[in-house]
């Protein structure tokens, strides 16, 4: 039996959002509701930070919490470090994103799923584009797409629309193929995570700001589990005003 370590990497400092992972959501830390959507689901959750008042707030609300260096330019280099602090024998190290509120178990267990294939080396999340999300959906850049092979492995991350529809009116693209958008869920075995962090910043990654592209142009491999659930990141204070008109309706 695998073991799951769930780190949940929180900065204070965000250029659209500061002090995100302390904003109220419906009466709790959107950081908070992250730890409650983790915990649980896997052997064990730590939420890995760089700022005392984070830390405060989820000792406050009895989470675990790793304080790390300020100096990390990855939410994957912070999984690293937390990941040594913490110690354990885990075998595989989970990357939930600290602005995911409503990540679901069902996307948590997807991604572990994938572990059942031994060769898998990192994991993640995809969802299908629905065609009445419309074009502009797809054409968001900052809704990441994936293409995948037969395998369910990445081929590639892109900002633009990937595969472009050479010979079909882009109103029909979605009704033509099954687009891919990325979730920034990611799952690595620990000694791979170990490999990544001391890869230096590669010519994709710094063309996509993808940080995943730098793991596929060193050659590991990434297998997508995917999801049907909707979830609402929240980069931004107009995402957080969404965010609580979902939460009504759920």
């Amino acid at each position: 039996m695998l073991k799951f370590l769930g780190i949940i990497p929180a900065r204070y400092a965000s250029t659209r959002f500061p002090a995100k992972p302390l904003a109220m959501l419906d009466g709790k830390t959107v950081i908070q509701r992250v730890y409650e959507q983790v915990a649980g689901v896997l052997n064990d959750a730590y939420v890995a930070t760089d700022d005392e008042r984070i830390e405060a707030v989820v000792k406050a609300f009895g989470g675990k919490v790793v304080m790390t260096s300020v100096n990390h330019k990855s939410g994957t280099d912070r999984c690293y470090e937390a990941y040594t602090k913490i110690g354990g024998d885990f075998d595989i190290v989970v990357n939930i994103q600290g602005d995911e509120p409503f990540i679901q178990p069902s996307q948590l267990e997807a991604v572990k799923a994938c572990f059942d294939d031994v060769t898998t080396q990192i994991a993640t999340l995809v969802k299908p584009f629905m065609p009445d999300n419309g074009f502009e959906a797809l054409e968001n850049i900052n809704s990441p797409k994936v293409v995948l092979n037969k395998n369910m492995n990445a081929l590639y991350f892109s900002r633009s629309i990937i595969p472009y529809q050479r010979n079909a009116e882009k109103q029909d693209w979605l009704k033509n193929h099954t687009y891919y958008k990325h979730i920034g869920l990611y799952a690595y075995r620990a000694g791979v995570l170990k490999e990544i962090t001391s890869l230096p910043q590669s010519s994709l990654e710094l063309a996509e700001s993808l940080e995943q592209l730098r793991w596929l142009e060193n050659g590991y491999t990434i297998k997508a589990g995917v999801t049907e659930v909707e979830t609402i990141g929240i980069d931004t204070p107009q995402d957080l005003e969404k965010a609580e008109e979902f939460l009504k309706t759920c």
